[in-house]
């Protein structure tokens, strides 16, 4: 999580405690995007609410505030474990190995960065995810990016 996200979340936590962030992410060094989400869903006024609270950000960017939709970004474990079972694509900071045997090539032979596949796990410390190469253990300090697919 970066520094930026940690700072809206405590923001938001203070004046909107029921909306959660799910990512907040620089685009082109110029466009703000923030994901947020909540029990019952999010509504264009909550979206408000939080552009609101986010204003003097909009002095170094353009500023977007909206739900996740269908690819729901995954960022934090308790995200992962809620999502147990669902397809996600998961892309590493580094290239894996593919399966769980050991091996650090994929089946083509070369390492691979992204992953897709059911979430079958997710401890504090890793998720571990059956894609089409095996099942591969991977922790939250290697995940660059992460989302749910639609299935």
């Amino acid at each position: 999580m970066t520094p930026l996200q940690t700072e809206i979340e405590r923001r938001l936590a203070d004046s909107q405690p029921e909306i959660e962030v799910l990512l907040a992410e620089v685009l082109g060094g110029r466009c703000l995007r923030v994901f947020i989400d909540h029990p019952d869903g999010v509504t264009l006024e909550m979206c408000e609410r939080v552009t609101a609270e986010l204003s003097d950000l909009r002095e170094r960017y353009s500023l977007e505030v909206s739900s996740p939709g269908t690819e729901r970004p995954l960022t934090k474990p308790a995200h992962f474990r809620r999502f147990v079972g669902h397809r996600a694509r998961v892309r590493t900071r580094h290239p894996r190995p593919a399966g769980h045997s050991g091996d650090h090539r994929s089946p083509g032979g070369s390492a691979a960065r992204s992953f897709t596949g059911e979430l079958v796990g997710a401890s504090e410390e890793e998720i571990t995810l059956a894609a089409d190469g095996g099942v591969i253990a991977i922790p939250y300090s290697e995940i660059r990016r992460s989302n749910l697919v639609e299935e």
